[in-house]
């Protein structure tokens, strides 16, 4: 019996549960969920074979370490800052750990003595982390392997709302941690390089630079730039590359209207706000405007922002229900991020039968034999239902098919790591392919850096 540990059971572990699962029975599987949230664990072995619940307090060394050295495998679907208590216990028992989160300093800081013990800790084998990084590696490797030179490495994600259930004039629902959506792109300045200069877009400037892409069969999109783009020029082996960009996608006209926030401050999540708790939407709004006598909220936020009464932009405010006296904020000591939060997940939550999407898109540019070749690479899918989302398939089954791989012996190569070597991304692309999870390939004129450029799918 091959006992699997599960930590965390929030949304995104459906799927992850659901093929393991379904797995159990040839595979001789066992899932220990546990949870700081034991009714949580609960719903998500249900009444299934092969699963057992069970509270598990990861910031108890007893609970964390119990439950760790009777698993043959461990997986954490903790937020990532909660990942290192695991791995240390999983060191202390020596077991292999399966995370999809990015690689924190504190856990590569442990990839010596993960080496030393033989043991597996793969890392970022979600969708974005995960997905992104062995779709890109498997073109990346095909084109050195014949003997071509990378010129231009663009890719962008994007979690959205499926067009069906495209509902709203911001043509976007929350798909993923919302706060993750309300905090982007802070704390830090977003840096890339563009044919051979280096480029940099501080924060309050993120959501004006923003590319264009079109995918054949779902329209235009725009994307603005991640943080750490120039992290993976090592990460891939691309030192030499010209333009390195990576991006988030959202549908086209979202980061505009984003940037009304940003610019407001009401994205900030540095200092929380006095009597957040009895704080009306519209006192929220108000409390980053000057003091007016006479001027209305809506009239001092248009002056502030300088928009039009028939602005789409106005529009979209209004829609989400911004200046009511009624509704509260109800959290105490709230920072505006938080805030804001609370008042777009009135709006933005997923309606029991919406679906959403996953965008990717992958842009290669290089020289072969003289001459300069890309390849535009584009994965969409969509999901099912609230519950079983392209978000959750897209990171659950990355994550469960490498922890039965690694059961399995058929990834071998210790340390603490990410999946970019061919004996990880191969067989999970191949296998990701069965669940509809396909990129379509398409070879064009290159363009170099075209921000405005389109890409068919």
């Amino acid at each position: 019996m091959n006992n699997i540990l599960i930590i965390g059971a929030g949304k995104s572990t459906s799927v992850l549960i659901d093929h393991l699962l379904s797995k159990a029975g040839t595979e001789d599987l066992f899932l220990r969920i546990g949870d700081i949230e034991l009714e949580n664990a609960k719903n998500a072995c249900g009444s299934k074979q092969h699963c057992e619940a069970f509270h598990l307090d990861v910031f108890s060394a007893e609970s964390r370490e119990n439950a760790v050295k009777s698993a043959d495998i461990v997986i954490s679907m903790l937020p990532a800052r909660f990942h290192i208590e695991v791995a240390k216990a999983c060191v202390k028992f020596k077991k292999n750990m399966v995370t999809a989160s990015y690689i924190s300093k504190e856990m590569k800081a442990l990839d010596e003595e993960v080496k030393e013990n033989g043991l597996i800790f793969m890392n970022e084998i979600g969708v974005d982390p995960g997905i992104d990084h062995m779709s890109a590696m498997q073109v990346i490797d095909r084109i050195r392997d014949k003997g071509g030179n990378l010129l231009l490495f663009e890719s962008f994600t994007g979690g959205l709302v499926a067009p069906e259930s495209d509902t709203n004039l911001w043509n976007y629902k929350f798909t993923w941690n919302p706060r993750n959506v309300v905090v982007a792109g802070q704390g830090g300045v977003a840096e890339f390089i563009q044919e051979g200069k280096y480029k940099y877009i501080p924060y309050h400037r993120l959501f004006r630079r923003t590319e264009f892409l079109h995918i054949e069969g779902y329209g235009k999109f725009e994307g603005y730039a991640n943080r750490n783009s120039l992290d993976y020029m090592s990460i891939y082996g691309l030192e030499d590359v010209l333009t390195l960009y990576r991006g988030t996608i959202r549908r086209v006209g979202f980061s505009r209207a984003w940037n009304m926030f940003v610019q407001l401050g009401m994205t900030d999540d540095s200092f929380t706000m006095k009597d957040s708790e009895n704080m009306s939407y519209r006192d929220f709004v108000n409390s980053f405007l000057p003091y007016s006598p006479t001027d209305t909220v809506e009239l001092k936020l248009r002056h502030n922002l300088k928009i039009d009464q028939d602005d789409v932009m106005w529009e979209k405010l209004l829609e989400l229900d911004l200046f009511n006296k009624d509704k509260k904020i109800g959290i105490k000591n709230a920072t505006p991020a938080q805030a804001l939060q609370k008042i777009l997940m009135d709006k933005w939550s997923l309606a029991p039968d919406d679906k959403d999407m996953i965008v990717m898109y992958h842009k290669f540019g290089y020289e072969l034999n003289g001459e300069k070749k890309q390849i535009d690479a584009t994965m969409v899918h969509i999901g099912k239902d609230q519950t079983e989302t392209a978000m959750a398939k897209t990171v659950g089954l990355p994550v469960a098919i490498a922890t039965l791989k690694i059961l399995k012996g058929e990834i071998t190569t210790p340390g603490v790591q990410l999946p970019i070597k061919k004996e990880v991304y191969e067989p999970i692309l191949k296998e990701l392919e069965k669940h509809d999870i396909i990129f379509k390939e398409k070879e064009t004129e290159y363009l170099g850096y075209n921000p405005f450029g389109e890409v068919g799918n």
